[in-house]
């Protein structure tokens, strides 16, 4: 019997608590696929699980889009965010009173004014140079102006940034398949108050990131007062050690 099936039942029994649903949300150049492994774990523990669409198009307007999606589920929800999806799931957790656990993993932590990169830049670490490993597609509106521009990351670039030791095939495969973020999003301010200031939090930390600084991580956990798990683990760690994010989002869910 697993972990989540001892739990289930003492709780049936008592009939005093409803199981979360596990709400995974992913960052920027990726997609839903990046929580395959991390879904098939925790549904084969008995955990009900969605993965959220996240629209890359700034902080407001995912974390609104976010809100509404969440709206759709009944009961408390556990809320996962990877990478930029942690500024996301801050802000779309304060305004839903069945958000029970937000779970960062490799995942920014913000607060009121912070931006992805001020909280890049905050320690040194990162490798991704926007001069040699992106590259940018114009967005225009309908009358040709330019309103935006979509970053994607190389593929040249992607293995090493983001799933380092990882073959080559699956690292092809997950850079052709990212999908972009706005560059307005890397300079848009979080604003609010923090989902964090009244929900229990974990972090998973990837010691070997090459995206968010490992510091970076640590100081910004430290700060919303989240318990930490480090792992030797690159930036997409839920691709890389799917095990053990979704060991952290199952004690999510029992501990809070």
């Amino acid at each position: 019997m697993s972990k989540h099936s001892d739990y289930q039942d003492q709780f049936s029994r008592s009939g005093s608590r409803v199981v979360p649903t596990v709400v995974l949300v992913h960052g920027a150049w990726a997609d839903g696929s990046s929580w395959a492994a991390v879904t098939d774990q925790l549904q084969r523990e008995g955990y009900t699980v969605v993965v959220a669409p996240n629209p890359l198009r700034g902080i407001d307007y995912d974390s609104r889009y976010l809100e509404d999606y969440l709206a759709t589920i009944a009961g408390p929800i556990v809320l996962v965010g990877h990478s930029y999806a942690g500024m996301v799931i801050t802000a779309a957790a304060a305004n839903n009173e069945h958000v029970s656990a937000l779970v960062y993993v490799n995942a920014y932590i913000p607060v009121n004014g912070d931006t992805v990169m001020k909280l890049t830049a905050s320690q040194p670490g990162s490798t991704l140079d926007p001069e040699r490993s992106v590259t940018a597609v114009p967005l225009h509106d309908a009358s040709g102006n330019t309103i935006d521009v979509d970053v994607y990351v190389k593929a040249d670039y992607f293995g090493q940034l983001f799933v380092s030791g990882l073959e080559g095939a699956t690292v092809a495969a997950l850079a052709a398949n990212q999908r972009p973020l706005t560059l307005s999003s890397l300079s848009e301010a979080f604003t609010g108050i923090p989902g964090w200031t009244t929900i229990p939090s974990w972090a998973f930390v990837g010691t070997t990131d090459q995206v968010i600084p490992p510091a970076a991580q640590q100081a910004m956990a430290k700060q919303a007062n989240a318990r930490v798990v480090n792992v030797d683990a690159p930036h997409l760690s839920m691709v890389t050690h799917p095990h053990a994010v979704a060991d952290l989002i199952g004690e999510a869910v029992r501990g809070n």
